[in-house]
């Protein structure tokens, strides 16, 4: 590891246009620069506090407190992949997860951590999804960044790729069939695809016409609907854990 440190070059990372220039992403704190040793990913730089003094790390962290250490990492060169191999990124079986257009990076940075608690075999993203090296994202994985295979790529083409290899493609609705009494399929023995939509407009019509099953969500009491809708990181939560729960 490069011991230089770059005090300009961390603090432009706190921006996409220059992670997306360098291939460079950042994370804070003891527990997420270890989970980033103990991963695949490329660590350039790991900086401690005790070597670099308080003054530094105040000037190289992104946090509202400056961490005890930080950890500049190379991005997954497969992070971006493009509509004629998606394919390879799919097994013959298993339960995988796509975000349609998801926007807060508390919400994708939940999802991840919920994605790798419920075992997906890989999270795929709209490019209009808000970047996942995005510092706040990063950090409210938890250190599941480290551990989640995740793609950007087109959602409705991933649709077609699952369906072709005889999949379904499950999607949230108002209006579809209550998830507690439908019969899912687990990803056991083919592909299974659980789309979340947009935090305010839901599953765009474009992906919607690629769904194959309509899953609903079911307030209580049923005659009595509080809230429009759940947060989109809570309803990922909700439909794993009822997919997993079938097993």
């Amino acid at each position: 590891m490069n011991e230089r440190i770059d005090i300009k070059l961390i603090r432009s990372l706190s921006q996409k246009k220059y992670r997306d220039e360098t291939g460079l992403f950042v994370a804070e704190g003891e527990k997420m620069v270890q989970e980033a040793l103990n991963s695949p990913f490329n660590v350039v730089n790991v900086i401690r506090k005790e070597a670099a003094g308080e003054k530094i790390m105040s000037r190289i962290s992104m946090m509202s407190s400056p961490s005890p250490s930080l950890a500049v990492i190379k991005k997954p060169t497969d992070s971006v992949i493009s509509d004629d191999i998606i394919h390879e990124y799919l097994a013959d079986r298993g339960l995988y997860l796509a975000l349609d257009s998801i926007r807060d990076p508390g919400n994708l940075g939940t999802i991840i951590r919920t994605a790798d608690w419920f075992g997906t075999n890989a999270v795929f993203a709209s490019p209009d999804t808000v970047d996942m090296f995005n510092p706040k994202v990063v950090q409210s994985t938890m250190g599941a960044i480290f551990r989640v295979r995740f793609h950007y790529c087109s959602i409705p083409a991933l649709c077609k790729a699952v369906k072709y290899a005889g999949g379904n493609v499950y999607g949230t609705f108002l209006d579809g069939q209550e998830i507690y009494s439908q019969k899912l399929n687990i990803g056991a023995s083919s592909l299974a695809l659980v789309i979340i939509g947009n935090e305010s407009n839901g599953i765009s019509s474009e992906v919607e016409a690629e769904v194959t099953d309509r899953l609903y969500i079911p307030s209580y009491p049923h005659d009595e609907r509080g809230s429009e809708s759940l947060n989109a990181a809570v309803a990922t939560a909700i439909t794993l854990s009822e997919f997993r729960r079938r097993i």
